[in-house]
């Protein structure tokens, strides 16, 4: 498929939500929601945008077609940017590109029949007479697969797969060239979402559309889409064909979320899909890499060669310390200190044992130093002095994850992916703005 002229180019796309407080509402932080994503969608094409529930995909969805305006970024539909768009203009935009919204209950008017559902956005662009609105709406109900007569019922009489029909209809009454589909199968049982899936593939060759579609569902994604962009913390991570996202998965997260795909062989599935550590909150994102608190893969200092999951459980100490501190007069309950009483050294190793054991962490490290400055800052910490111990450990601990954002990477197997392993490669997104400036 060409990728010369994209029918929608998102550049650095940026939205973040104001955090206020007080009678004047000063804004005392932002929630980053979207956070500089790129990606294209060619005519003809269906790209998939994925990630966990809450990483910003609705959210960059509804900024891509400006039903929440972007704090900062470019978003080209058909060569024009929507972002400079009057009124008028935009009127205009939207029978060119139409959104299907994730929950069809809470989309549909429960006064309003389906038909005058479908027919809504042609009374709302001046087209035909009321009769010939409804005439189209019968006719796209067939299209869809559903009776005419369905027109005139209501959206509580319909099935769930029944609705997401029907919005299907809806979104394409004023014949646009991109439909964004927000989760559209998500809420369906498995047998209704095949049926949907189906429809919306033979609906997408006989209009020629271009399809933005948003999941979670990595199976479903692969069912659907031609390329795919992994997204995370409102970045994207990851951008590559389907097939080769799958195959050869280059981000840790999107192996993560290839590894939680049900299969009917759990031997299948190799090691463990769960991610450890805490999920970030978008209103204080981390620093360099944003997946360095989760990710099973994060790179070790040069100077130590642990086992993973050893510097993993270690990372997450870490991260808890700094973030919530440690609960020490749960320890001392745990191994029996009383509240007042001094700690001896045979109690402070069992509370030290008990704060590895909570974080993975083995009984002892295999390097011999770096075990001694992980026993003397758990001593600190369980001892009171948990900025000292926190401090002690990222002096020899700290991840090169937590420091460089890595940007998206020319991985070597010709997609990009945002990850400190490819730390030798120039970031796409550095050549892509050379090369447009070039242009």
């Amino acid at each position: 498929m060409s990728r010369t002229e994209p029918l929608l180019e998102v550049r650095n796309l940026t939205k973040h939500f104001p955090i206020t407080e007080g009678i004047f509402n000063r804004e005392v932080g932002r929630v980053r929601a979207v956070d500089g994503i790129s990606f294209t969608v060619d005519p003809g094409e269906t790209v998939g945008l994925v990630g966990e529930s809450g990483c910003g995909k609705s959210t960059a969805a509804e900024t891509i077609l400006r039903l929440e305006e972007p704090t900062d970024g470019e978003v080209l539909f058909d060569g024009q940017d929507l972002t400079a768009f009057d009124d008028t203009e935009l009127k205009a935009f939207r029978r060119e590109a139409q959104m299907i919204f994730q929950n069809p209950d809470s989309s549909f008017d429960p006064r309003m029949t389906v038909g005058e559902s479908i027919a809504e956005p042609l009374r709302i662009h001046g087209v035909g007479p009321r009769e010939r609105r409804q005439t189209i709406a019968r006719d796209l109900l067939e299209r869809v697969g559903l009776a005419a007569d369905d027109a005139d019922r209501y959206p509580h009489e319909l099935s769930g797969g029944q609705k997401q029909r029907v919005a299907l209809a809806r979104a394409l009454v004023v014949n646009p060239r991109l439909i964004v589909a927000d989760e559209p199968v998500s809420a369906l049982d498995v047998s209704v979402q095949a049926d949907v899936i189906t429809l919306l593939r033979e609906v997408q060759a006989a209009f020629d559309l271009s399809i933005l579609f948003i999941s979670h569902d990595m199976s479903v994604v692969r069912e659907v889409c031609d390329r795919v962009a992994v997204m995370y913390l409102g970045e994207i991570v990851e951008l590559a064909d389907t097939e080769t996202l799958f195959e050869e998965p280059q981000h840790p997260y999107t192996r993560a979320l290839l590894r939680s795909i049900p299969t009917l062989d759990p031997g299948e599935r190799g090691i463990d899909a769960s991610l450890t550590g805490e999920v970030p909150n978008p209103s204080n994102p981390p620093a360099g890499c944003n997946f360095h608190t989760r990710c099973p893969e994060v790179i070790q200092p040069a100077e130590l060669d642990l086992d993973q999951s050893t510097y993993r459980g270690i990372v997450d100490l870490r991260v808890t310390a700094r973030r919530h501190g440690i609960d020490v007069e749960s320890l001392r309950d745990l191994v029996g200190v009383d509240p007042d009483a001094s700690l001896t050294d045979e109690q402070a190793a069992e509370m030290r044992a008990a704060l590895r054991a909570e974080h993975d962490v083995p009984e002892t490290v295999d390097d011999p130093e770096a075990e001694s400055v992980l026993s003397s800052a758990l001593d600190e910490i369980v001892r009171g002095e948990t900025a000292a111990g926190v401090e002690r450990l990222a002096e020899t601990f700290a991840s090169p994850c937590e420091s460089t954002d890595p940007g998206l990477r020319d991985t070597g197997v010709g997609h990009p992916a945002a990850c400190l392993q490819f730390d030798d490669a120039e970031t796409a997104v550095d050549r892509e703005e050379s090369e447009l400036t070039a242009d």
